[in-house]
């Protein structure tokens, strides 16, 4: 157990540090979504109008944007991975004195941590775009944001312990993670699409971190009215949101360390 928490510790905290001496990374992780938020944003803005319960289109997709920023950053847990192995960083890793597992976990835990901060960053401009935030707020997202972010971590790694080259990797993540982002009601509620997407959507992961951190950050105002997601009837509360991500999460990161403990 010591010698997973050991490695858990020292992986997360390289890939934190890689993170933070990366500025164009970290400019451009919080430009991107506040590019998709202006133009996807302003584009329907003028379409759509108001939505269920008088709650703007801007105000609807800003927790999605928040969600799609944890997605990515998640996500990069896995091109961290194959970037190592061309580097060699990762024999490396394997051949020091580390639980493979605490390998796979301090990724996991590198990428929750980089997720947050892009997220501190956008609820800088919940007040512009005219969402309300409080403290209470604040703190109730951030364990979804690390339970969120943790568990899709394992399917950037899972993927990537399979790709032949940094080129594979990216052509597999563009031909997942757009599909996962747009069928995760990011942009439109899930349970006001054709049958065939809103099946879709709800087998999609993501789905359910997008609903948790808009139920967080819109469930006190108008946007409570009816915007859930509806499984079987019955629309999903929060506590049960987030059951489905932890669920999802332990067997992304379960099938990731199994993967990677492949790696030779």
């Amino acid at each position: 157990m010591s010698e997973t928490i050991r490695a858990t510790w020292v992986v997360a905290y390289r890939e934190l540090l890689t993170f933070l001496s990366d500025r164009s990374r970290i400019v451009a992780s919080i430009v991107f979504p506040l590019l998709f938020l202006a133009i996807f944003g302003g584009g329907f803005s003028s379409i759509v109008g108001q939505m269920a319960g008088g709650i703007g289109i801007v105000q609807f997709m800003y927790p999605g944007i928040v969600a799609q920023s944890v997605v990515f950053a998640a996500l990069f847990a896995g091109t961290s991975v194959v970037t190592d192995r061309e580097t060699g960083a990762l024999r490396e890793l394997l051949v020091a004195p580390l639980s493979r597992t605490g390998i796979v976990l301090g990724k996991a835990v590198g990428a929750a941590g980089q997720a947050l901060l892009e997220v501190l960053a956008l609820l800088v401009i919940a007040p512009i775009v005219g969402v309300r935030l409080d403290l209470a707020i604040v703190i109730g997202l951030l364990p979804v944001v690390i339970l969120l972010s943790a568990g899709l971590s394992g399917l950037g790694i899972l993927i990537a312990s399979f790709a032949p080259s940094q080129a594979g990797f990216q052509l597999m993540m563009q031909a997942l993670v757009f599909p996962l982002v747009f069928l995760a009601g990011v942009f439109f509620p899930v349970d006001q699409v054709p049958p065939w997407m809103e099946l879709l959507s709800k087998a999609n992961p993501v789905t359910y971190g997008v609903d948790a951190i808009r139920q967080i950050i819109l469930g006190s105002g108008p946007a409570s009215a009816g915007l859930g997601v509806t499984v079987f009837g019955t629309t999903m509360t929060l506590g049960q949101e987030v059951a489905m991500i932890g669920a999802f999460g332990v067997v992304l990161l379960g099938a990731a360390a199994w993967a990677f403990d492949r790696q030779e």
